[in-house]
């Protein structure tokens, strides 16, 4: 298959595919005499395990950890447990961020008038001043 081909069935752009070779997250595309690469079903497995990781928001790091454990037929699920428990907290952390942004940010909208005036306690607080 081509890298086109490739993106499609996997759900992962020809140019993230070629990123995630560069880095050594998927291995090197064997080579057609031409020069282009060429993929397997066993590529379009791997990418979409990629994908479906991606979507959970692993990191490129935590997915190298997650393919190699997945390869590893004599992982212990409690790797596997472990590495997905640490996402969880580093999301529920960001979660927290986006709701302490999410509560300052209504609180300076409500703050503002929204009118003609040039006075905007938004752009104070992004400035840095106290604002109401």
């Amino acid at each position: 298959m081509t890298i086109s081909e490739v993106a499609g069935r996997s759900g992962i752009s020809a140019k993230m595919i070629r990123y995630y070779e560069g880095i050594g997250l998927i291995r090197a595309a064997s080579r057609t005499d031409s020069g282009y690469r060429s993929y397997d079903e066993a590529d379009v497995h791997t990418l979409g395990f990629i994908r479906r990781a991606r979507d959970l928001g692993f990191s490129v790091r935590q997915i190298g950890g997650l393919l190699s454990l997945w390869q590893d037929r004599e992982r212990a699920s409690a790797d596997v447990k472990a590495l997905a428990s640490v996402h969880m907290d580093e999301l529920r952390a960001k979660i927290g961020e986006l709701q302490q942004m999410l509560k300052t940010l209504e609180h300076l909208v409500s703050h503002c008038r929204g009118d003609e005036r040039p006075h905007c306690p938004i752009l104070q607080g992004l400035d840095g001043e106290k604002a109401p």
